[in-house]
Parts: C-alpha cells; structure tokens; sequence
C-alpha cells in the first residue's frame, strides 16, 4: 500500500471527525447561522458562528495539529448538531506566523477570540471550552487557567500528556528501530532541518519495518517498538485480538506502523522542535528493562522474543548502552511552559478518548488523571471512553452526550452518573443521531515519561 504524504496525513487527522461522522438526517431541516470572523492582534484570525435561536451557551474550539486555519467545531456535522441545538460556536487559527505547533499562542489567541465574540457578537450566558487532539491540550489548559471566562470543558481525544512526554515516548519507539533497522540513522532522529527531513527520516524508518516485518526476530523487535510507542494493538478493519494472542496484537500495531504512522510523527517532531527552538527530548540514562518492565505490553514482548529464540535481555542492554540523546535544556523548559498540562484545574473538564488511538495514545490519560490528582482536583475530571480505533474517530452523538454531561455537572455542582460509561451511552442514544460505542474501560500507564 503506497504510504500517504505528510501534508496529506495531516489533513487526514484534522479532519478525522468529519471524516467518520454521519450528517444529518435525510429531510432534517439545517439550522441557519449568523457568521462572522476578525483577526487578532498577533494576526491568528477568529470565526464564529451563532444561531437565530441561540440558548446563550457559546462553545469555544481549540482545532489540532496541521495549518492554523480558523475552526470552531470538531467537523462539519457536529457544528450543524450544535448549532440546530442552539450552541453559538467561536475558535481562533492560532498565530499563522509561527509553527503548527501553536502552544506559544494557541491559549492566549482562544482568549482573544473569547473577547471578539462578546464584543462583536453578544454576551453568553455560560462559556464551555471544547478541543479535540492537539486542541485537547490547549482546552485542558483552557480548563486550568480559565476561571471566570469559561464555566466547564469538554476534551475530545485530547494530547493531555504534553509535549514533552509525547517527544519522548515517540523516541523511544524510533530510536528502537533505528537500532535494530536502520543504524544509519540512529543518530539523526532528532535536531530535524526541515518537515521534509523529517518526511524522508520516516520514510526509511517505515522501509526499514517493512522488511523486518518478514521474520520473526524483526516482528519481535517490531512489537518492542511499539510497546514503547504506547501503540494500539487494534487497527481499522479489524477485530480486537485476543488478550494472550500476542502474534495478533503485533501484526495490528505493524498495520498501523505500515499504513503510514510514523510519515506523521515523525515529521511532526520538526513543527515541536521549530516552536521550541532545539531538541526537546533525550534518552541518555533511560533504562530501557525498567521502561519494558513497567510496560503493559511486557508479556507480549517477552512471548515474541521467546518464540523468536532472542535473547531479550541482550537488546535491552544494547538500547540502554546506545541510549545518549541529549535535550537542549532551553528547549524543554520552554516546552514544559507552555506545552503541558494537568497542573490543576479550575472548572469542570470530561475527557473522552477512543480506546484504540493510535496518535494520542489512550494512556495519555493516565498520565493527565495522576497529575489532575496530586493538584488536589480529581473532584473535577472526569474521563471515558468510546470502543473504537483511530485518532478522534468520535460520532457526533458522542459529543454531544459529553456535552451535556459537563452541562449537568454545571447545573447541579455535582457529576452524578452523567459522565459514566452507561448514561452518556444512554444520552447519545436518545439524541437519535449516528450512534455510540462508550465503555468502562481504564488505561495503562503511559510509557516514556522521564
């Protein structure tokens, strides 16, 4: 299958949503809306969007990854949802001056678009913040930092971890092939010059896993990558594997590595590294034995490199010898300020996350829950999840079930049951909409973080 391009996968994830969404129903008559659009001071553009019969409430979008293009819905059916709803929409493109990686400005540019629509367009009577993605980690810091501009949040497949876990985890994986797969560039994978340096770095990484993909010892070191990845075992078209079926679960997460995983991530390392000005992840001193041994894939691992008659140990050690990637200390303390989350929160926030996300790993929702938790404000996150793969593959009754779960906990100053798995499984279904998948389901500890 010929891999996609990076442009074209970054357009592919930005529009996950609408691309995985039903519209609405035939003979349903569209809600008409007023639009209108400005440009801020640091030139990021603003849109907006309200209905004739507007219910006061005004959502606030934060878009993800890809050009910094004014959104302010997760797709084309979940604004017209809303809006036959009576929701007023507003979101900003971030500062086009700068990187896609937009956290330099991406908070403070939502704010902005905040006072537009209140000054050009009327006063809400309550603000809830919404971001899917890359967006998701602006919402979460929306959720923390916005008390008395917005009232609750919503985050839809949301990278809650951080930049700075994100890089490294994503090394983690890519160094491991490198090692195994490709030496050549094992001391290249990071200080990218360019996207298209990225763009041919993952290409040859992605060769390289295609032929190691023809043996078993190649399909074992494939799947340590992937643990380390934090990579679903579940890909589209597919049904889950079985628990112990541990071949199963690396031919799905190789599916995903071919179909053209890494021709995303790793160009995207050059957008975080061009906003934080140098590398911002490292490996020098990472154990990579402890790192497996904390990993939910262990056994996997462990079962494969048996079956393969390797010697695990010994990889372990090779990684952990060659492990001497440095951060440019400038980098990360400019990505930790403005690329993280999770310090506390001042609103009410519900994240929802598809099970078997192969961009935003699902743990990162671990990692964000523990850090919600030492802040002392576990009392106002909630979390669930849909089952079901892909990054943000979210029907528009998901959404707005997740909606008015945080309405309720507005309401009433208490959750109640509204975010469990039952009774947003339950609100989605009444709407009569495209249907829902939400689960009880809790995930893994996130691997990588330093």
């Amino acid at each position: 299958m010929p891999r996609p391009r990076f442009s074209t996968l970054v357009a592919v994830c930005a529009t996950a949503l609408a691309t995985t969404v039903i519209g609405p129903a035939a003979g349903a008559q569209a809600t008409t809306a007023d639009h209108y659009s400005g440009t801020l001071s640091d030139g990021a553009t603003w849109i907006a969007d309200k209905p004739a019969q507007w219910n006061g409430s005004l959502l606030l979008f934060s878009h993800g990854f890809g050009p910094t293009v004014a959104a302010d819905a997760p797709s084309t059916a979940a604004r017209q949802a809303l809006l036959d709803a009576g929701y007023a929409l507003v979101g900003s493109s971030y500062d086009p001056n700068g990187s896609m990686w937009a956290l330099d400005s991406a908070e403070r540019d939502q704010f902005a678009a905040l006072t537009a629509f209140r000054r050009e367009v009327g006063t809400p009577t309550r603000v809830i913040s919404v971001g899917q993605s890359m967006g998701g980690l602006i919402n979460a810091q929306i959720a923390r930092d916005g008390a008395g501009r917005v009232d609750g949040s919503l985050g839809l497949c949301g990278l809650v971890a951080g930049g700075v876990d994100l890089d490294n985890y994503q090394l983690d994986a890519e160094y491991t092939l490198a090692t195994f797969f490709d030496p050549a560039d094992a001391d290249n994978l990071v200080n990218l010059d360019s996207q298209a340096d990225g763009a041919a770095l993952a290409d040859r990484l992605t060769k390289a896993v295609e032929a190691a993909q023809q043996n078993p010892t190649g399909r074992a070191r494939i799947a340590l990558a992937a643990a380390f990845l934090n990579l679903t075992d579940w890909a589209p078209g597919q049904q889950p594997p079985a628990r112990d079926d541990f071949e199963g679960q690396e031919k799905q997460q190789y599916a995903w590595l071919a179909q053209g995983l890494l021709g995303f991530i790793v160009p995207a390392r050059w957008s975080v590294e061009q906003s934080a000005g140098g590398n911002t992840s490292w490996n020098k001193g990472v154990d990579y034995a402890g790192l497996l041994h904390k990993s939910s894939h262990a056994r996997q691992i462990k079962a494969l490199y048996r079956d393969a008659g390797l010697d695990l140990r010994t990889d372990l050690n090779r990684l952990t010898r060659g492990a001497d990637i440095s951060a440019d200390p400038a980098a990360v303390a400019h990505l930790k300020r403005t690329s993280t989350a999770g310090q506390g929160l001042t609103v009410p926030l519900l994240d929802i996350h598809t099970t078997a996300d192969q961009l935003v790993p699902v743990e990162q929702e671990s990692a964000f829950a523990g850090r919600v938790r030492r802040a002392g404000d576990s009392g106002l996150l909630r979390q669930a999840y849909v089952a079901r793969q892909n990054h943000c593959n979210f029907t528009t009754a998901e959404v707005v079930a997740g909606l008015h779960a945080v309405e309720h906990r507005l309401d009433t100053g208490h959750w109640d049951n509204s975010a469990t798995a039952a009774e947003l499984q339950r609100s989605a279904d009444e709407l009569g909409l495209d249907g829902a998948a939400f689960t009880d389901y809790r995930p893994n500890p996130l691997s990588g973080t330093r």
